[in-house]
């Protein structure tokens, strides 16, 4: 798609449970014979809508392929927004649009690999998986919006962080209301 510059749409599932007080996320790692970023981590489920897909069936697909993950347990991720970016890449202008799912998932959930795109997974503290967003590159380049959209809906980013206003309008296009400003609401 960058090649023709246009727009492409994607699904990315934040796999999450809470271990007591800490908040754990599964992170799969690409495979090294992907043509986009072998071998980095990954969103435990991630994948581009095809035609004749709509974003929960695309979702629900991956997460059986990428994940091994009943379709029931897949059907129970909710969608918490969509994020656009746009970056230059050798054949072209990558134009995507992530929509992004969080599922909390069951302690004795393991997920397991059936399309050979992911080459295994990790359960992390979500610490660590912010820690590596910010020192490293060790994410693909799409998945650290997805993370740290994560952070900030979940707290892990608070107001009182240095960049959490940076990374709010920078993630969100600046829809930061003004105090005392009300939000429209639809009919």
């Amino acid at each position: 798609m960058p090649f023709f510059g246009t727009r492409s749409y994607g699904v990315h599932l934040n796999g999450f449970r809470r271990d007591g007080d800490m908040l754990m996320m599964w992170i799969g790692r690409r495979a090294l014979d992907k043509k986009i970023a072998p071998g980095k981590l990954d969103n435990l489920v991630a994948g581009g809508i095809s035609s004749g897909y709509d974003a929960q069936e695309t979702l629900v697909k991956e997460a059986g392929e990428e994940a091994g993950m009943s379709v029931a347990l897949a059907r129970r991720a909710w969608p918490v927004g969509a994020m656009l970016y746009r970056m230059a890449l050798p054949d072209g202008m990558r134009d995507d649009v992530l929509f992004s799912y969080d599922l909390e998932l069951p302690g004795d959930f393991v997920p397991h690999n059936t399309d050979g795109e992911i080459s295994g997974f990790e359960l992390l503290p979500f610490a660590e998986c912010l820690r590596l967003v910010r020192e490293t590159d060790a994410f693909k380049f799409n998945v650290n919006l997805t993370l740290i959209d994560f952070a900030l809906r979940h707290g892990q980013i608070l107001p009182e962080q240095p960049d959490y206003l940076a990374l709010m309008t920078g993630l969100r296009g600046g829809l930061i209301r003004e105090a005392g400003e009300r939000p429209h609401r639809a009919g």
